[in-house]
């Protein structure tokens, strides 16, 4: 399917009937698309802030879990919990949450920003989506984490406090450096997930308020089933695909020559 897909990205194929070819047509009618750029943009604007929240939240949880704290392997099991739900179904409970529950909460506390539904605000709608991406996304990368802390040796923390470390030096010179692997692969997995997200908008926003919240791969998909631009949505996919590659080519680079560093 790949493979045919790229053959048709050369071609003026509506997804039915007969078709032509027109050479790199496609290719330079996506670069002057305004709704293409548009969708890149906000798709890089959710990626990258996705990847850093789900991150820094996964790892701080992670070392939450990794201490020595009564009812472990349950709080284990709960927080991996939201990672074997389905994202269609998360995606339309908090399509009800936020249309309903969270307004109600918010008028009897007084709280008028979140009185309205948010997802409903061109400005805000994106914000909700990147809360239930990174709250589902929160569980996978976590276990991640707690496999790395779990090769860490106890003696080395017992040298760093024998050496007056603090907490933040420990973390800093011994804890991150030594999990400096697996937060590449969390940083290059989520970053890659995030750009390809799709099922949380189709069920919370369906791209809207509008085209607000419309993601690259809502866009293909649109375009190319439901909107008679099956050759086109191809080379717009052709693209895509080759832009995430390099941008996980170069994450994958730069973050292995700062493990080699640490």
């Amino acid at each position: 399917p790949a493979l045919q897909g790229i053959y048709y990205s050369f071609t003026d194929w509506q997804g039915y009937g007969e078709w032509k070819f027109v050479g790199l047509k496609n290719y330079i009618n996506v670069f002057k698309d305004d709704r293409v750029l548009h969708a890149y943009l906000f798709t890089f604007k959710f990626a990258i802030v996705s990847t850093i929240l789900v991150n820094v939240i996964s790892l701080l949880i992670a070392m939450g879990l990794n201490a020595k704290i009564k009812f472990q392997k349950t709080l284990r099991a709960i927080y991996f919990m939201p990672n074997v739900l389905s994202i269609l179904i998360v995606g339309y409970i908090f399509n009800f949450i936020f249309a309903q529950f969270v307004p109600m909460i918010a008028e009897k506390l007084g709280i008028e920003a979140l009185t309205v539904n948010i997802l409903g605000n061109p400005d805000l709608a994106w914000l909700g989506i990147v809360f239930v991406a990174v709250w589902q996304a929160v569980a996978f990368n976590t276990i991640l984490y707690l496999a790395g802390l779990v090769t860490i040796p106890a003696d080395l923390y017992e040298a760093a406090s024998m050496d007056g470390a603090n907490l933040w030096k420990r973390f800093w010179h011994v804890t991150f450096p030594m999990i400096a692997p697996f937060f590449t692969i969390n940083m290059v997995l989520a970053m890659k997930n995030f750009l390809m997200v799709f099922d949380q908008i189709m069920a919370m926003t369906g791209g809207g308020p509008g085209q607000a919240t419309e993601s690259i791969a809502l866009l293909i998909y649109r375009g190319g089933f439901e909107g008679g631009e099956f050759a086109y949505q191809s080379a717009n996919a052709v693209i895509y695909f080759i832009v995430i590659v390099i941008i996980s080519v170069i994450q994958i680079r730069f973050l292995q020559r700062r493990e080699v560093e640490m």
